[in-house]
């Protein structure tokens, strides 16, 4: 079986979840917004599904292997759901004018979301429909981590690693700094397992255009006036409706992946000749 060392790279990243979030999250879990709870609970028990899948397949548990891969098409709507409620309060914040620092980053924080939710769509219906294809399968399962990667390692570096901040920006810009430090670390690590198996290595590819799209975004959003824009527009747009469009989504992407998983394992139909 391909990535044998899967699961624990992905409790590597959900350690680094662990770290990153503690001081913002974990230590004050009480007082935050229920939409960060809701985030928190549904990445995390993805990220822990994924480890089971990778310690059952490699274990030859099929059985358990497959019942957690069903469960993911439950829990994939709910994990689009907290990465938008996420998304609703920093637009929230932003049509509130909160802050200097929300009203200048809040526009690079709602793009980098939407390439974050367009990248697990993308990733999630390309692992249900290569799930014939065992590499192409596990990659795509294995690369959506890499999505979530960015946000707790830039807090854990902003937090306890300073000096990997080599760019040196000044002001909030030093927030998007170790953003796209972050993202550059992972789509080294992505682009170097394609480079171990270029026949096979589309899902780390894939993973690294959306990472690299997401870091040069969001570093030009705060200077971009549409941008601002757009983001503006969408704050006014209902909390409710922009969830469920999400969770349709989700549902959609988990329909048609699985389904076009199917047809490419039905043999050809036989003709007779005439």
């Amino acid at each position: 079986m391909p990535y044998r060392y899967g699961h624990y790279y992905v409790g590597f990243v959900l350690a680094v979840i662990l770290a990153g979030f503690w001081k913002s999250y974990f230590s004050i879990a009480g007082a935050v917004p229920f939409a960060f709870h809701a985030h928190a609970f549904s990445a995390t028990i993805w990220l822990l599904l994924l480890i089971l899948q990778s310690a059952t397949i490699h274990g030859r548990h099929n059985a358990f292997h497959k019942l957690a891969g069903l469960a993911s098409l439950g829990l994939f709507p709910l994990l689009i759901a907290g990465f938008v409620m996420i998304l609703n309060v920093t637009a929230a914040r932003y049509a509130a004018q909160e802050s200097p620092f929300v009203m200048l980053l809040g526009p690079s924080f709602g793009i980098g979301m939407f390439i974050a939710i367009a990248a697990y769509l993308t990733l999630f219906y390309q692992a249900l429909r290569h799930r014939r294809n065992i590499r192409l399968h596990a990659g795509y399962m294995l690369a959506t981590p890499l999505i979530l990667f960015e946000s707790p390692f830039s807090r854990l570096m902003e937090q306890a690693l300073p000096w990997m901040n080599f760019i040196g920006s000044e002001g909030p810009m030093a927030v998007i700094d170790v953003i796209a430090i972050s993202n550059g670390l992972a789509i080294l690590f992505a682009m170097t397992l394609y480079f171990m198996d270029r026949k096979h290595g589309a899902p780390w590819l894939v993973a690294s255009a959306f990472m690299a799209t997401q870091t040069i975004m969001m570093w030009f959003a705060p200077s971009t006036p549409l941008l601002h824009t757009l983001f503006k527009f969408y704050a006014m747009l209902s909390p409710e409706l922009t969830v469920l469009t999400g969770m349709l989504a989700a549902v959609l992407v988990g329909y048609f992946g699985w389904l076009r998983g199917i047809r490419a394992i039905r043999p050809p139909v036989q003709t007779s000749p005439t």
